[in-house]
């Protein structure tokens, strides 16, 4: 799933991918599909569509072809057609005012509390950082609700059990849950620590979060506060300024963690990837 988020706008050859894992392609297919409840065809053409309704909100200097192109897409017609199938309008009227019409719908379906999340971020001003890579480890989530806080749980009792000491709680997004159905986002819990020698009990997989330039939001609210900072981030702020995303994604390092304090507030920084 890494590698497939990472290389989204390339040619993606399920082969390579098979012998890069040491496994035989057949078993790979039949593991992702248990593992995930779709073909790996269908995920990889899934998520190409979700990285592309992100960036059609975001990007109005790029055409809808070069945003096709991003996504792994080398023809227009193709990524036109693909597109209407899933989201039952075309990208010009996704970006015309459709993505408004889906993303409310997918708030009300989910019943989310940023429905009623009276958070005002209209006069936040984010600071543009160079961000370094972060080597993390992580379980993953499939989903975008309150059941996260079990996955929290468990990278929390890792964090115990190895007595680590100095580390920050990273929250990371491969998908905009603003515009994806939340049963489909793929929410990643991850852990940055410099005390390696302290690891003991490892049943955790690393990965590494991208460096790059990103625009850094620090806010503190309740559950339900993210999401809705998500959608401002994305559908009024990014469109108004004169940044433009990317498909790397975003992410949220936590001072204090909704899912695991006490009182259910979060104090974080949300970090959009940007490029002028």
């Amino acid at each position: 799933m890494f590698y497939i988020y990472t290389h989204i706008d390339t040619d993606i050859n399920i082969d390579e991918l098979a012998y890069d894992l040491k496994i035989s392609k057949f078993h790979m297919h039949r593991i992702f599909k248990e593992t995930f409840g779709k073909n790996i065809y269908e995920l990889i053409k899934s998520i190409r569509l979700q990285k592309a309704s992100n960036l059609l909100l975001t990007n109005k200097y790029s055409t809808i072809s070069n945003i096709g192109n991003l996504c792994g897409y080398s023809s227009h017609s193709s990524f036109i057609r693909a597109f209407k199938e899933r989201f039952s309008m075309t990208p010009k009227e996704w970006k015309k005012d459709g993505y408004k019409i889906f993303s409310k719908r997918i708030l009300e379906l989910s019943e989310h509390p940023a429905l009623y999340s009276k958070a005002d971020f209209s006069t936040l001003e984010p600071n543009i950082v160079q961000m370094p890579c972060i080597d993390a480890f992580y379980i993953r989530h499939q989903g975008y609700n309150k059941s996260m806080k079990k996955t929290w749980q468990k990278l929390y009792t890792w964090i115990l059990n190895n007595k680590i000491e100095s580390y920050k709680q990273i929250g990371l997004y491969h998908d905009n849950p603003s515009i994806t159905p939340h049963e489909e986002c793929q929410y990643i819990a991850c852990v940055q620590t410099d005390q390696l020698d302290k690891i003991e009990q490892n049943r955790l997989p690393k990965f590494t979060i991208a460096e790059g330039t990103y625009a850094k939001f620090d806010i503190q609210g309740v559950y339900g506060d993210v999401l809705k900072l998500i959608q401002w981030i994305y559908q009024e702020w990014l469109p108004a300024s004169d940044f433009e995303t990317t498909t790397k994604p975003s992410y949220a390092i936590h001072r204090k963690n909704h899912f695991l304090s006490d009182d259910g507030k979060f104090d974080l920084s949300f970090y959009v990837s940007i490029k002028y």
